[in-house]
């Protein structure tokens, strides 16, 4: 594999990913499932990401991690559409995960405002 092909398999490819889910929008559902998918808007979203976390999980129970991998990519592609769908920037997320950054899981939870 050149070393250009290299640099692009990380997790830039999420971004790169987010920029063609945005471009679909508007697009005719029945040529882009992506266009599918946005028309039927938050709640077909989440009936596919719901979906893909049980495989996802059923990937990691037994499957093997090629199978894990798909299906994860799976999971990541569909979160990306809804929050596209959302207009949420994936910016926002990647900052709050840096702010949780070097923080434990136990302490982080338990600095989150309670529900009512």
């Amino acid at each position: 594999m050149s070393s250009d092909n290299q640099s692009a398999i990380d997790a830039r490819v999420l971004e790169r990913l987010f920029k063609v889910i945005e471009s679909r929008k508007g697009a005719s559902p029945d040529t882009s499932y992506t266009a599918k998918l946005l028309a039927g808007g938050a709640p077909l979203i989440g009936e596919k990401i719901t979906e893909e976390a049980a495989e996802t999980v059923a990937a990691a129970l037994g499957e093997g991690n090629e199978r894990l991998a798909a299906e994860s990519a799976d999971l990541l592609y569909h979160l990306l559409v809804l929050w596209a769908e959302a207009g949420l920037n994936p910016d926002l997320v990647w900052a709050e995960l840096a702010r949780r950054e070097g923080t434990s899981g136990i302490a982080e939870k338990a600095a989150r405002p309670k529900k009512d």
